[in-house]
């Protein structure tokens, strides 16, 4: 296996690091590994379309409720006769 250095990485951010891992149940070294197969894979995985792309990207926050707007029928475009 290949091993790599992560030098001049700031404090909060290895701070953040060691909090996610603990969420996870997992080293640190072993939470960098899973974040970056996650983010390895999913480039991978790209969407289809831009909606579909912004679809899976908020999908997770739910839906929302939109109001129908009114809107007054189509006029008839003036002759150019």
């Amino acid at each position: 296996m290949a091993r790599i250095t992560i030098r001049n990485l700031e404090d909060p951010l290895k701070a953040r690091l060691r909090i996610r891992a603990a969420h996870h149940g997992r080293s640190m070294e072993d939470e960098a590994r899973h974040i970056l197969r996650a983010a390895l894979t999913e480039e991978g995985q790209a969407a289809t379309n831009l909606g579909e792309a912004i679809h899976q990207r908020f999908a997770r926050l739910g839906g929302v409720e939109v109001a129908e707007v009114k809107r007054e029928a189509l006029r008839t475009p003036p002759s150019f006769d």
